[in-house]
């Protein structure tokens, strides 16, 4: 079984706030476990959670035709 974070893991993981864990999981942004009345993170979800909100650099170019629909 695969260990699970506590949400002030999590904020210190991103270096973030306890409340914008809370807001993640309220808007249903990130997988997580309800354990009872506390929620728990895998480290899979944690890792999903980033690689959807990767922001890659673009050239110039490459953004120009990303616009034009090229």
């Amino acid at each position: 079984m695969e260990d699970l974070i506590t949400s002030e893991e999590l904020a210190q993981i991103l270096r973030t706030t306890t409340r914008f864990v809370r807001r993640l999981v309220q808007e249903r942004r990130i997988e997580h476990v309800k354990v009872g009345r506390c929620v728990r993170f895998t480290h899979r979800a944690v890792i999903e959670y980033l690689e959807r909100n990767k922001v890659v650099p673009m050239s110039r170019a490459e953004l120009r035709r990303t616009l034009a629909g090229v």
